[in-house]
Formats: C-alpha cells, structure tokens, sequence
C-alpha cells in the first residue's frame, strides 16, 4: 500500500509555529511571555510579530513616521533579546522576529497566513475604545482561522 500525499495540517501534532504579536505595550509583553512559555513546551518556533503601522496623515504632514515606527521594532527586538539572554541557561526558545506593514489586525492575519501559524497569542487590549469598535484580539477569534488566546 503506498502511503498518499497530504495537505498542510493545522495543529494536528501540537503547535510547530506560535505567532505572538507585540506592541510595545505591557499586555504585549506578557502575551510574548505566554507564547514562549507554549513554544518551549510545545518546541515550536515562536514568531514574535510587530505590526508597524502605515501613517499616512502623518508622513503628508512631513512627520518622520517610517523612522519612529522603525526605531519601535528595533527597541523591541532589544528587549526580547535582552529578556532571552537572561533565561538562555534555563529556557530555550527558538524565535524570529518579524515585521510586517498596516493596521494590527490585516498585518497579525498576513503574519499567521505568511508563516503558517497553528496558533496566535495576543494580549488584551488596554485602550478604552475597542469596546465599542472591536479590538484586535475579538476580531482575529471572529475570523476563526487559528486558535487564538488572549493574555490579560
């Protein structure tokens, strides 16, 4: 009997690839913390994405958006080297570190579909406003293509 090709499955075998979006914002960093804690257990390559948002109000204004946005992803990536160099000789956790251009949500979806994410991790939203539009979290469950967990 001859064994027939299969399609990419999602999660059969437990998570290979844990999207986790980062912001800079506290709930952020504690969703990155969760995630790499299920990378390490899982043995998955966390994917930590930031979404470096498109201002175009402010680059018309002549606003230097491209180089604060920039200089956010490299802080970022700082401090998540920072944080791992001090757990390197208790945890192992293989990472990348990516960015991807627009609004949170479109630039989490593009970020999972684009690295084949079996799971988003996200941190709750701390701004007052998403509870009458919708935060990222809410939506990216909406879509319901990817488990997705929600770090308080």
């Amino acid at each position: 009997m001859t064994q027939q090709p299969t399609k990419f499955e999602r999660g059969t075998d437990g998570p290979k690839v844990i999207v986790v979006g980062m912001d800079g914002s506290q709930s952020s960093f504690r969703a990155a913390a969760y995630a790499s804690g299920l990378a390490r257990r899982q043995n998955a390559l966390l994917a930590i994405v930031y979404v470096q948002p498109v201002l175009a109000a402010g680059a018309a204004l002549g606003a230097p958006v491209a180089e604060a946005t920039g200089e956010i992803a490299e802080g970022l990536v700082a401090e998540i080297r920072g944080s791992l160099e001090r757990v390197k000789d208790t945890w192992n956790v293989r990472w990348e570190f990516h960015t991807f251009h627009g609004d949170p949500y479109n630039g989490l979806v593009t970020a999972a579909e684009e690295l084949t994410a079996d799971a988003v991790v996200v941190g709750a939203s701390e701004s007052a406003g998403h509870r009458f539009v919708g935060s990222v979290a809410v939506r990216l469950v909406k879509a319901g293509r990817w488990p997705v967990t929600v770090v308080p």
